[in-house]
């Protein structure tokens, strides 16, 4: 098990690396805002912060939580705890462990997501993700290592909770983190196949939408990877034209907003203080 792990751990990386050189191509030859038109330096300045950000939570994530998800894992194994090991028991087959692993890690994540942006302090650490007025393929991994580690701990009592082994939550999140790249990515897609492809999974024109500067459409269309989860939760959202979609927020749009130290303490500063720097 523990060379499976192993060879999981390294597919995902070697997934997501893949996969940002791919969008990054292809948002080059197909963008849809070009934010970067005949800038490279600022493609390249935007990429190392947010990178910045994505590898320092990496290395937080492969130190000081993987072996937790792999004792609760084993733990949960070991001692049948959790609804899927429950199920199992009444004859759920392996193959429907893993699927149900997959659909309520997705849910948790939709759930979580919702939860970011209606608690005023992990709002705090999660408008660093929405204040990336440039949004692209490396917008999706910008996150605040302050929402990183607490994600990363609740993740505990989920994978509890569930029943999940830590395989199936690493396929989860190969799989997610695969689609949030291809959502964040800006990239200009037939109508008709953005349409066909959100059926199922979240789309670019679908996540533009809950990265606008106007809240009510920020606060919609929170799901990770399966997009159904918005159309049950009633909070699936589209903007036509999506052209004339501002991305970003307003009051985090200075200079300073777009640097690593600027990104590392947004949290901690009052939104008036970004209005004054300007």
């Amino acid at each position: 098990m523990q060379a499976l792990i192993n060879l999981m751990e390294q597919s995902q990386v070697l997934a997501a690396v893949i996969g940002l050189v791919i969008l990054m191509m292809l948002e080059q030859a197909h963008p849809f805002f070009d934010f970067f038109k005949g800038s490279i330096k600022e493609k390249g300045k935007h990429l190392l912060a947010n990178m910045a950000l994505g590898l320092t939570n990496a290395l937080i994530i492969s130190v000081f939580f993987v072996g937790t998800w792999l004792w609760a894992s084993n733990w949960a194994y070991e001692h049948q705890f959790g609804l899927l090991n429950w199920l199992q028991l009444s004859g759920l087959p392996a193959w429907g462990h893993t699927v149900g692993a997959i659909l309520l890690m997705d849910l948790w994540m939709y759930l979580w997501h919702v939860i970011n942006h209606k608690v005023p302090f992990l709002w705090r650490f999660h408008r660093v993700h929405h204040a990336d007025a440039k949004m692209d393929v490396t917008t999706a991994s910008r996150f605040h290592t302050g929402e990183i580690i607490l994600s990363s701990a609740l993740r505990i009592g989920i994978i509890l909770l569930i029943g999940l082994q830590l395989w199936e939550l690493l396929l989860y999140e190969t799989l997610m983190f695969a689609v949030v790249q291809f959502h964040h990515a800006d990239l200009a897609l037939p109508e008709k196949v953005d349409q066909a492809l959100r059926a199922v999974i979240v789309t670019p024109a679908m996540h533009k939408v809950h990265h606008s500067r106007w809240q009510p459409e920020t606060d919609s269309n929170y799901s990770s990877l399966f997009s159904f989860w918005d159309r049950i939760g009633k909070t699936f959202r589209l903007h036509n034209p999506l052209k004339t979609l501002r991305i970003g927020l307003d009051e985090f749009d200075s200079e300073q907003d777009r640097k690593v130290k600027g990104l590392f303490t947004m949290p901690f500063r009052k939104a008036d203080d970004q209005n004054s720097s300007k």
